[in-house]
This record gives structure tokens, sequence and C-alpha cells, in this order.
């Protein structure tokens, strides 16, 4: 019943893809500094129109929570509220290492049904549907089910290119008996890796995400058969007053490899 949902995320995804990637390669990103000293380009705020007009045309009676668009709380009466990351990774984008996604994912009365990540660098889609497993669309348009892997020891853990912190870096080193590689990579594309098998393991120790950033990729890992909780095992809960994924979170292939 979800599928007409999906369709039009992944459609929005498409449709922000060559804008992005033009924006992208003219270096034109006229890059200001937000209130709360984050970065966003005209690629960010574009992204976020284009996206949003598509959505609210489809669906009109939906909420919208968005990163870049002001929030009116009028989302928190809708049962079906769109959670959207016009650009996870303004730094990577800015940097031009290519780790940037766009994110897009819906609520129903809190609870993620739909999840698209859209690498535009790579041409790349992630996605998942509610009880329906998740998936990996290469450049060639293949389209495969992707799972987590089995991994109990010898792992891998994906920290993020500009965000790691000391705590993060502590937890690891107080598991490197279990832990014995640190890859790092930029925005959802952590999350991504561990749902598609090639990583096992991230953290997140911070109170300063937001609920884009964490929506789409909540749902991926958790269709792709692995753990996305908050660090007292608690899942994280969408469309709040307060946006903030304050206790942090941690991603693994395993409840065995939830190590704290």
């Amino acid at each position: 019943m979800y599928d007409i949902f999906l369709n039009a995320a992944l459609q929005a995804a498409r449709l922000v893809k060559k804008p992005i990637m033009d924006i992208y390669n003219s270096h034109d990103f006229n890059v200001e500094i937000k209130s709360d000293q984050s970065p966003v380009t005209k690629a960010d705020k574009l992204s976020d129109k284009l996206i949003r007009e598509y959505l609210s045309t489809m669906f009109p009676d939906h909420g919208f929570l968005t990163e870049e668009s002001k929030d009116d709380l009028s989302r928190l009466k809708k049962d079906y509220v769109w959670i959207i990351d016009p650009i996870d990774g303004t730094k990577d984008f800015i940097n031009k290492d290519d780790e940037f996604t766009v994110n897009i994912a819906l609520s129903y009365r809190g609870e993620i049904i739909v999840g698209v990540v859209l690498i535009p660098a790579y041409d790349q889609i992630y996605y998942a549907l509610k009880g329906q497993g998740a998936f990996f669309i290469d450049k060639d348009k293949k389209v495969e089910k992707i799972h987590v892997n089995n991994k109990l020891n010898n792992l891998t853990c994906l920290i993020s290119v500009f965000h790691h912190n000391e705590l993060e870096q502590n937890m690891i080193l107080r598991h490197t008996d279990k832990i014995k590689n640190v890859v790092k990579k930029g925005s959802s594309i952590k999350a991504c890796l561990i749902a598609k098998g090639e990583a096992e393991l991230s953290y997140r120790l911070s109170s300063g995400t937001k609920e884009w950033d964490t929506a789409a990729i909540n749902i991926i890992v958790n269709e792709a058969g692995g753990i996305f909780l908050q660090t007292n095992l608690i899942p994280i809960k969408y469309n709040k007053k307060d946006v903030y994924n304050r206790k942090g979170y941690i991603i693994c292939n395993n409840i065995k490899n939830f190590l704290i």
C-alpha cells in the first residue's frame, strides 16, 4: 500500500540529481553559514525547493520537515510527514569528495515507512519500504536486494569525515578486540554500506543530528536486517516537536555488535 509513496520519493530524488550535480560541477556554491554555524549552499536550497514542490503536489495533505525550510509545527497534526535532508553532507559537497547524499523519508504516526538515499556523484540509490526489505540501485539501474552481513569479529567501523568526536574515538579504542578497521565515509553513506554488508558498525555519540539526518537511513538499515538504535537501546521516534537526536545512536549489523 506504500508503493505510491516510494515511487514518488524515488522520482523526487531523480528529479534533483542533475540540478545538484550541475551546481557541484560549476564550483559556484554560494556558501552561507547558518545560525547553528553549519554551511548551506544554493544546491541545498534548490534541492529542498524542488523536492517539496514535487511531493506537495503529489500529496497536498501531507506534512513536511526539511532542513532548509521553516518548521511551522503544523506537521505535528499530520499522520503522514515527509522528512527531508536536501543535501546530507554539505561539508562533503563543499570539499568535493563526492560523499554527499539526498535523504527522503516518509513517516506515518512517528514511524518511518519509506526511505530513499540518493548519492548523486555516484549515481546510486538506496531505498527501503516498510516490511518489503532494502534495495540498492547502481549506476546501470540494476536493482539488488541488500542485507547486512553476519560478522561478529574483525569489524569495520565507519566514522564521519567531518564530525568524528573524542567520545566516539574512545569507544572504538575500548573495543579494539573486535574493531579491527576504521574507515572514514561521508554523510549517510556509512549507514548504507552497513545495510549493504560492506561494514558492521558506526557511532554517532553526539546530540547534534536531527531527524532528517537519520529518517531515511533508519529504515534502510532496519529493512536490511540491521540495528539502528539510540544509545539507550530505544528506537528513534519521528515527527517530534524537538527534532534533535539528543541521545545519539549506534548502527550495527547485529545486536551483538552494539558495543558501548
